[in-house]
């Protein structure tokens, strides 16, 4: 593989740092998207600039031919909280030895600094690759999400352009770059249930239903149910509790109702279908009088073996010199929007042990590594 010079490698970092300097929280782009189209049109990438509602997303392809390889990312972050518990200002990326500081550092400007360096240089000694290479970016993967990746995609799908490969730019390595892949992700699904009682004194309980008290069994019976074992890729599917509401704020009032907000992340091993099933059928067995919405955030997806897992996994060997670790552990990604077309997802990142803190950094000798591994792997897939 032909070595990148030092300059094209420090490149790496100063488009990391241009795009981490802009304030670019969910759902605004702060001009990250057009940064990037600029880059990658002068390599001879046709972009496409796609705003659904307020968000800003983008559409950047090389080719027309198939296969398909796609760099998915998202220049939208997370809030920084309280301002003043960083060391340095979010938005003004700080460089301390190899520690570059800022609010969406790893998750992901990195990678996606990472991605377009690893196509230019890509387009620039294959200008005659197989098949075509595209990056597709959105402001609205760290909120609601329903105006970014998934709008894209429903507008490839309508006009033809299927996705054979995707990689996903999440910070999926622990302690070392490329020491952990993402080959797929959990299914989750989400409930907002609202339980009906009936409003009284606390000293005259006969006159009124105590949700609290009827629900309680419920949600001890759902959090002990072992759901299923999960399999060689996937753990068992998990349920939580994550909200409990109910009651007027008075010490001597029976509420009439209790909300609870819940969740399973669920394994291959289950449908949505079969856990609402489930569920409900442990209501009716406690004569609960509820109601209860639903909602699929995301299909469990697997990507286990093919081209694309052989070609990240001998990218990162050849790279790094580690044996990654195929795992589908974490929460979920944009990557549950593309695998349902067919096409093959991995995701494979930075490290994750800042996304989201005070303080959040990456290493900029690992943003180095992650842009020779991915032209690595644009190689592999690519190359003619």
């Amino acid at each position: 593989m032909p070595e990148f010079s030092p300059a094209e490698l420090d490149s790496v970092v100063s488009l990391s740092e241009d795009l981490l300097s802009r304030a670019s929280v969910t759902p605004e782009d702060a001009g990250c998207q057009q940064l990037i189209a600029e880059q990658l049109s002068a390599s001879g990438f046709n972009i496409e600039h796609m705003r659904f509602g307020e968000v800003d997303n983008i559409w950047a392809r090389r080719g027309d031919q198939s296969p398909l390889f796609v760099f998915l990312g998202h220049t939208d972050v997370v809030p920084v909280g309280d301002e003043a518990a960083w060391d340095s200002p979010p938005f003004e990326p700080t460089i301390n030895g190899t520690r570059l500081t800022a609010r969406g550092a790893a998750d992901m400007k990195g990678s996606v600094a990472a991605m377009v360096i690893a196509m230019e240089k890509f387009a620039e000694l294959h200008s005659d690759h197989i098949g075509s290479m595209a990056m597709l970016l959105t402001s609205d993967e760290e909120g609601p999400a329903v105006d970014g990746t998934i709008k894209v995609i429903e507008t490839l799908q309508a006009r033809g352009e299927q996705i054979d490969w995707c990689l996903v730019g999440e910070p999926s390595s622990t302690s070392k770059v490329g020491d952990v892949v993402k080959a797929g992700r959990r299914g989750s699904l989400g409930a907002e249930l609202t339980v009906k009682g009936i409003q009284g004194h606390v000293a005259y309980p006969h006159l009124a239903e105590n949700p609290i008290h009827k629900v309680a069994p419920v949600l001890a019976k759902l959090a002990a149910e072992q759901w299923d074992a999960g399999n060689e890729f996937f753990p068992a599917t998990s349920f939580q509790i994550s909200n409990i509401n109910s009651g007027t704020g008075a010490t001597n009032v029976i509420p009439g109702d209790a909300k609870i907000v819940f969740n399973f992340r669920f394994s291959t091993e289950q449908t949505p279908e079969q856990l609402i099933q489930r569920t409900e059928k442990i209501f009716a067995e406690f004569d609960l009088k509820y109601e209860i919405d639903w909602t699929v955030n995301g299909m469990p997806f697997l990507t286990s073996d093919g081209p694309l897992v052989d070609a990240v996994v001998s990218g990162i060997k050849k790279i790094t010199g580690l044996d990654t670790e195929l795992s589908t552990a974490g929460g979920t990604s944009d990557g549950r929007f593309v695998a349902p077309t067919g096409a093959a997802v991995v995701e494979l990142g930075p490290c994750n042990a800042t996304i989201h803190k005070v303080n959040e950094w990456v290493d900029t000798d690992d943003l180095k590594q992650l842009t020779k591994i991915y032209f690595e792997i644009l190689h592999n897939l690519l190359a003619a």
